[in-house]
């Protein structure tokens, strides 16, 4: 899984059943700046797009090889023994229906599978946004039927968030999965400021954010969004939240010091994760939270000021590490597909019903 914030790929060997979920070992593959660049300038509009985007393609399917070969030396496994790769790909453009006309809508991510299974000879699975997008569907959030399968309980309602790039929610009235969307930016905005003003990868722990009060002018500019009023299935990315976007609501508030900009980016994350556990009928009665957001500190603490009295907890309390949470989820996806399962969720993604996703490249 390599997400919005382009960070590193996140690898994740798992042994799926059809009763359990296990997490065997784990690996994160840094992404050489140079690739990261080339991702940023194919991620908006340009020249030429096309003549960089194939080259770029098969790049980071040799470098998602590369992450898999790491991992299973890692793990000391023999590459024989593993079924499938699941590969989620670098999203590039994500123009969900939600967004515009049903017509126009797509979705894309790079990392060529073919590339990736000849390089490591194992049977590849990719391109799992697509086929739900077909079915009349956002094509995202896909985790939240995964989350459904391993971390669901009987007789507790939960809200398990993932706080990535961009922030979802799913939602659990006790094993079955009533909704799921995203909320909005995550760590995108929080992580794209702190570069930019500091020259630090993202804000550790929060301390920047912390160290200042929110701007509440500011707030209610950004949450002027259009993406803040859509109800029911929808998706995001960083075509509507980028620094582009922030630079043109700043415009109103130009003398805001830096440091009160990121507090009030850590606000929006909270507030707009926590009206999409409120704004629901379901009584939610336990939070769960994975992703890198779990360790910004001053984060947390906002998201809990939220929704008290509940208190956001770490996915690690239901046995699943929250940083790899999402690498999980492609694995059991890329399970479901070779087992001809189904793998979205209608009721998250609007699909008229339910599909197998994804295509495989065999070994």
């Amino acid at each position: 899984m390599s997400g919005t914030s382009v960070d590193a790929i996140d690898c994740a060997l798992v042994n799926c059943s059809e009763s359990a979920t296990e997490l065997l070992a784990t690996h994160q593959h840094s992404i050489p700046s140079e690739t990261q660049g080339r991702i940023a300038d194919i991620s908006s509009s340009g020249t030429n797009e096309i003549e960089r985007m194939g080259p770029l393609d098969r790049e980071l399917g040799r470098l998602f090889a590369e992450a898999t070969q790491a991992l299973l030396r890692k793990a000391e496994e023999n590459p024989n023994r593993v079924r499938a790769i699941g590969s989620h790909g670098q999203t590039v453009r994500h123009r969900p229906p939600s967004q515009g006309s049903a017509a126009d809508s797509f979705t894309l991510q790079l990392g060529d599978p073919n590339t990736i299974a000849e390089i490591t000879g194992i049977t590849t699975v990719a391109d799992f946004r697509r086929r739900d997008l077909a079915a009349g569907g956002e094509g995202a959030p896909l985790a939240p039927a995964f989350h459904a399968a391993a971390l669901a309980s009987v007789n507790h309602n939960r809200a398990i968030v993932n706080i990535g790039g961009i922030s979802n929610v799913s939602l659990l009235e006790g094993e079955t999965l009533i909704a799921g969307f995203d909320c909005g930016p995550g760590n995108t905005l929080l992580d794209h400021w702190i570069q930019r003003h500091r020259g630090q990868a993202f804000d550790r722990g929060g301390q920047w954010s912390a160290s200042a009060d929110a701007d509440q002018p500011l707030l209610t500019g950004l949450l002027k969004h259009p993406y803040f009023k859509l109800k029911g299935p929808r998706s995001t990315g960083k075509e509507a939240f980028n620094l582009q976007w922030l630079d043109d609501v700043l415009k109103a508030h130009v003398s805001l010091p830096h440091a009160v900009v990121q507090a009030t980016l850590a606000e929006l994350t909270a507030l707009t994760i926590a009206k999409g556990i409120r704004t629901t009928s379901l009584e939610v009665s336990e939070v769960y939270v994975c992703g890198g957001g779990v360790h910004n500190h001053d984060l947390m603490s906002r998201l809990n000021g939220h929704i008290t009295p509940l208190v956001a907890r770490s996915t690690a309390e239901l046995g699943l590490a929250p940083d790899w949470v999402e690498a999980v989820t492609f694995a059991w996806l890329a399970h479901r597909t070779v087992q001809g399962l189904h793998g979205n969720a209608p009721a998250v993604t609007g699909a008229s019903g339910p599909r197998v996703l994804g295509a495989i490249y065999n070994a």
